[in-house]
């Protein structure tokens, strides 16, 4: 049973983990919709790091005339930040679901 003071606990803590973002600009790329811990922060780098190498193949086999590839490339790139987004989504959406709007 959901009693007022744990609702009022879990209230507070995700308060707490919204107001100390850790480099809230790689929110774009984490799966999570908050980064909590350091781990979240290295994937959400590694997702970056990911996107940035697709986006400069992309460029370079533009350069060397390949437009299939770079087209490719481009696509798995978008495909990659969807699927970050809806990820992100489905994870607030079922946090959100987790606490009682009224008691």
């Amino acid at each position: 049973m959901i009693t007022r003071s744990k609702l009022v606990e879990q209230l507070f803590e995700d308060y707490r983990i919204r107001a100390r973002h850790r480099c809230p600009a790689l929110t774009i790329f984490s799966p999570k919709p908050h980064l909590v811990s350091w781990a979240d922060v290295a994937v959400a780098l590694v997702w970056a790091l990911v996107f940035s190498m697709l986006v400069i193949l992309s460029c370079l086999a533009i350069h060397f005339r390949h437009f299939w590839v770079s087209a490719i490339e481009i696509c798995l790139a978008t495909l990659l930040l969807l699927r970050l987004q809806s990820s992100r989504q489905a994870l607030a959406k079922k946090r959100d679901r987790g606490l009682p709007l009224s008691m």
